[in-house]
């Protein structure tokens, strides 16, 4: 199942919020990117259909190792831009703004020439 923006940012979104709570519900999912129930749900269930994330009988959520994979290099993609767009003068607000977008979009091979070079600035 390829996936679309939205779909990485639901992932993207759980990790976020996994690295902050020992647990992440759907309700949390709702309050943290401001989408409705309804909307979040069935977002959810595409996610589990697709092999992404589970949930066990509490409704807590968890992403598998394929959505986990996905999550950790849209949210390297995410941090990695928001640095480059700042050490580029760019105000944190905007940098964050417009890493979140690009981070979909944005080739592996350019990527990685852009964190290469952050880092060799670092």
């Amino acid at each position: 199942m390829h996936l679309q923006e939205s779909g990485e940012m639901y992932l993207e979104s759980i990790l976020v919020l996994s690295k902050k709570n020992n647990y992440v519900r759907a309700i949390d999912i709702c309050e943290y990117m401001g989408y409705s129930k309804p909307s979040v749900s069935r977002a959810l269930g595409l996610l589990k259909d697709g092999g992404y994330v589970v949930s066990d009988k509490n409704g807590y959520l968890s992403l598998t190792e394929v959505g986990k994979d996905v999550a950790e290099k849209i949210y390297e993609r995410h941090t990695q831009l928001c640095d480059f767009l700042q050490r580029l003068g760019v105000s944190p607000e905007v940098a964050t703004e417009d890493a979140c977008k690009i981070e979909h979009v944005i080739s592996d091979e350019v990527f990685e020439a852009i964190k290469n070079h952050v880092n060799s600035m670092k």
